[in-house]
């Protein structure tokens, strides 16, 4: 793809993101990132009715070939991801998820795999009632994908409602960890998959192993980049050299996970969490800390807006069928039964030791969003006659929850703690 072509896909994307968000603002008063995902699957159905009546215009094919030169999938993972997790991870009270760290950590991890495990066992079982013979591994998989939280939509929508203190630090810490450990998980499952169900080249014991690896790894490159940024730092007081560092740490850090094959997401999150809070204590001045705030929060809702507008236009470039649509609605129900056992188990377990906050269960399950972080890994799974459907209904969960689950989650925090 030529910089001319490159210019002129951010420049359409900037636009609508800005127009879209001009709309919303004014007349359809929702929240910024669910007004730009209906306003642009508004359009994305206005270009397939107008396609269907007058095909010789041949909107759908042109839309569709701007959406295959952005890559969804690598524009997100490879791009987008890392920027939008150190944004947020910023903003982050490291005391008040250390208070929480033994129902962060198991949400992220037990809560992911029962999770991953429960939908994978219902679809496939659902799968087959729809027609689609997809193998047991390709359908952990999907569980995989599917399961955590995704923290640019959680973080999203919390911008807009009021949540208590002690639920909001449990929901944003849960998102920003599942993530990595599910983007983890995801990608070892695929591997057992295409080796044939870990009969080839992947074992489940090596792909253990080789989790426990990419974690530990994420947690310690993260600790040592944003240690390294910190002494940087620590001794200058020039506000724009310190925004370049952060910037350089967020691009240096992601580029030597994918390098040394450790968790990116986690150590950009870790980066970001040390930073944010040692980094602002002791290695900045009012000055820096307010301009380090602004540039990541600008970066946050650039990247957001143009996210969430590409997810509302990926429905273009998918195909789907009377089929298909029936597995995602299956799969809706099924993914939110499986979030609440996995949120439901270990918030039972630790309080039989402490007391939670009234509503917890409903809130957190409830508040588990899933965004483009799922679309993008369905999207990165490699072709088999069994990626459509699970693109399709992985498209459907997030659709559901993006829209459905973030324009009511306010009402089921209201009626859950009071």
């Amino acid at each position: 793809m030529s910089v001319a072509t490159i210019f002129n896909l951010v420049a359409l994307l900037v636009t609508l993101a800005a127009l879209f968000g001009y709309v919303n603002y004014r007349w359809l008063r929702l929240p910024h990132t669910i007004g730009l995902v209906v306003s642009a699957l508004a359009v994305s159905v206005v270009i397939l009715v107008a396609d269907g009546l007058l095909p010789t215009l041949g909107l759908e094919s042109a839309v569709r070939g701007v959406l295959t030169d952005i890559d969804f999938g690598d524009t997100l993972m490879k791009g987008f991801l890392s920027f939008l997790l150190f944004a947020g991870a910023l903003h982050v009270d490291l005391e008040a998820l250390l208070e929480r760290r033994w129902a962060i950590s198991l949400l992220a991890t037990v809560g992911i795999v029962t999770s991953t495990l429960i939908v994978a066992g219902a679809t496939f079982y659902g799968f087959r009632v729809f027609g689609f013979d997809v193998p047991l591994t390709y359908c952990l998989v999907f569980g995989a994908l599917i399961s955590p939280t995704d923290p640019v939509a959680v973080m999203g929508i919390l911008k807009e409602i009021k949540v208590p203190e002690t639920l909001e630090a449990k929901i944003v810490g849960e998102s920003l960890f599942n993530d990595g450990v599910g983007v983890v998980l995801y990608a070892l499952l695929v591997s057992i998959a295409v080796s044939g169900g870990g009969h080839g080249e992947v074992t489940f014991v090596g792909a253990f192993e080789l989790l426990a690896i990419e974690v530990v790894g994420g947690v310690l490159l993260g600790l040592v980049a944003g240690y390294t940024a910190y002494r940087s730092m620590k001794p200058i007081d020039h506000h724009n050299l310190e925004v370049l560092i952060t910037l350089s740490l967020v691009m240096a850090t992601y580029g030597i996970a994918m390098q040394v094959h450790v968790s990116g997401p986690l150590a950009v999150v870790v980066a970001g969490l040390f930073i944010g809070n040692h980094g602002k204590r002791f290695a900045m001045s009012e000055s820096t800390r307010n301009h380090i705030d602004t540039f990541w929060s600008l970066v946050d809702e650039l990247l957001n807006s143009l996210l969430f507008l590409a997810i509302g236009f990926e429905v273009v470039a998918i195909t789907v069928t009377g089929q298909m649509v029936g597995v995602a609605l299956f799969a809706i129900p099924v993914v939110l039964v499986a979030r609440w056992i996995s949120v439901a188990g270990p918030i039972m377990l630790l309080g039989l030791r402490r007391e939670f906050t009234r509503g917890a269960i409903p809130v957190l399950t409830w508040a588990g969003l899933r965004g483009g972080i799922s679309v993008a890994l369905a999207l990165a799974l490699p072709a088999s006659p069994y990626k459509p459907v699970i693109l399709v209904t992985t498209y459907g969960v997030v659709i559901f929850s993006i829209v459905i689950q973030g324009l009511t989650v306010e009402k089921v925090v209201r009626a859950a703690v009071r």
